[in-house]
């Protein structure tokens, strides 16, 4: 009777993938390689850490679904909110209109955001308004054109660049492309994006022999020190993910460099926009990044606020798509005014929709109900425990861990000079063989990483431990 039910689930899966062929253009894939290069994987449910396969097999995502999962699949909690907001409002027009959970939503990020305060009790006027998006490069789109309009508001017309980091990535919009620096995702539409300046990265990886990731984090900032420089009055806001460069490589560096660029926004009258789409809601091991950030040299507590901070992916806990955009009075009042045209008039249909605020206000329910962030931390240094001896692997040039994220970067020989040549594919390899093994390792470029939801236990921590230091030797010796 199995072996049927195996046979009619395998036939069922093929039939899946043919339909799915038939009809889909998939994201962030070269089409062609399906489904022969590039496995295609039809899924069924979900349940926890554990997808499961139209086939009945069971894959570990361990990479959060595109890192949006934060609870675990198919969270009671949160399904529950969504049902329970379906049955009283799905979806009204927020212009003109408000409705419960965007209020609420909005009023519990505020109460959450980062906050800068001084030793005398005085600090950065905090976050206070909320703009609703719909998905990272949106909410990314949103920050930019925020910055450069509030300075068109004033009359200061020459204030329309962008400073960003080398290696960055903000999205794939035509805005959020524009400030970032991955030749495989700009490089076509060059000649469509608005010219930013690009600042050196404190990538950690990319210190000297001799230097410390702080050493390279002081390195950059005096980068971002010369370009602000060369171009007094001209540029209007830093976009920048603190602490981990996440689609650019999971390159990682010092909080000290938060701190840096905050006070050279500040001396330059520049805004800072921190892009904690992947990085905020507990990665890193705060609720957000920004909070890492050492205390300045007056004093104060640690930590730095944005001007505006990017949100989004575990927002709503990876249920439905949400960005949210927090920003200061300050901003706000920026746009207040009788024209029409000096109104922020960016919108789109489905801005904070009913349904994703309710994900969203669950999501940041369970981080309060189950002491998330302390929970992490613990789970942090099993991670950290389980990595460790990646580093003596032979093609193995950096274990780098913030947080709830580590990364393995496969080079030749494990020289940071040598990477493996392109045409090998050594991720790819590494990729497909992981899923043999049920594990989804989705690689960037030959960087394998591990974001897993944070339900993640015990013994599918060791399973994830095994499974890729496995498919790191079989896909390195194959290269």
């Amino acid at each position: 009777m199995d072996a049927i039910h195996d046979a009619d689930m395998i036939a069922a899966d093929a039939r899946w993938r043919a339909r799915d062929l038939d009809v889909l253009w998939h994201p962030c894939t070269q089409m062609r390689e399906h489904p022969h290069t590039l496995p295609l994987v039809p899924i069924a449910r979900g349940e926890g850490a554990w997808l499961v396969g139209q086939d009945g097999r069971r894959y570990l995502d361990a990479v959060s679904s595109w890192w949006t999962n934060l609870f675990g699949h198919a969270e009671p909690r949160i399904g529950e909110a969504i049902a329970r907001q379906a049955g009283t409002l799905e979806q009204v027009i927020l212009a003109g209109f408000s409705h419960p959970p965007a209020v609420e939503l909005a009023e519990r990020l505020l109460a959450a955001a980062p906050r800068e305060h001084s030793d005398e009790g005085m600090g950065r006027a905090p976050l206070a308004k909320v703009f609703y998006a719909d998905n990272g490069s949106a909410g990314v789109e949103v920050a930019l054109k925020m910055a450069f309009h509030w300075f068109h508001n004033r009359g200061e017309h020459t204030r329309t660049k962008f400073v960003a980091l080398e290696n960055g990535y903000h999205g794939e919009t035509i805005g959020a492309l524009s400030v970032g620096d991955i030749p495989l995702y700009r490089r076509v539409y060059a000649p469509l994006l608005v010219e930013s300046l690009f600042a050196p990265s404190p990538d950690s990886y990319l210190a000297a022999p001799g230097q410390s990731a702080e050493d390279r984090a002081r390195i950059a900032a005096d980068g971002l020190r010369a370009l602000f420089e060369q171009h007094p009055g001209e540029i209007c806001a830093l976009i920048l993910e603190p602490l981990v460069q996440c689609a650019g490589g999971m390159r990682m560096h010092h909080p000290l460099y938060l701190r840096l660029a905050r006070e050279l926004c500040d001396a330059h009258g520049v805004f800072l926009i921190a892009d904690e789409i992947a990085v905020g809601f507990g990665r890193t091991g705060t609720m957000f990044a920004c909070e890492q950030a050492p205390a300045g040299t007056s004093g104060g507590e640690a930590g730095i606020q944005p001007d505006l901070l990017c949100l989004s992916k575990g927002l709503t806990g990876g249920f439905v798509p949400l960005a949210a955009v927090l920003t200061t009075q300050a901003i706000y009042d920026g746009f207040l005014d009788d024209s029409r045209e000096r109104a922020f008039l960016h919108s789109h249909s489905y801005t904070g929709n009913p349904l994703a605020c309710a994900a969203a206000l669950a999501s940041l329910s369970i981080f309060e109900a189950d002491e998330v962030i302390a929970r992490n931390r613990v789970t942090a240094q099993a991670m950290a425990s389980l990595a460790a001896p990646f580093a003596d692997l032979p093609h193995v040039a950096d274990v780098r861990q913030t947080g709830m994220i580590v990364a393995f970067e496969l080079t030749c020989g494990g020289n940071r000079h040598t990477p493996f040549d392109a045409d090998h594919r050594v991720g790819l390899h590494a990729y497909r063989a992981a899923l043999e093994r049920g594990v989804v390792l989705r690689p960037l470029g030959d960087i394998l990483y591990w974001m897993p939801p944070y339900c993640i236990d015990v013994d599918q921590l060791q399973l994830l431990a095994a499974t890729t230091r496995d498919v790191i030797i079989e896909a390195t010796a194959c290269a």
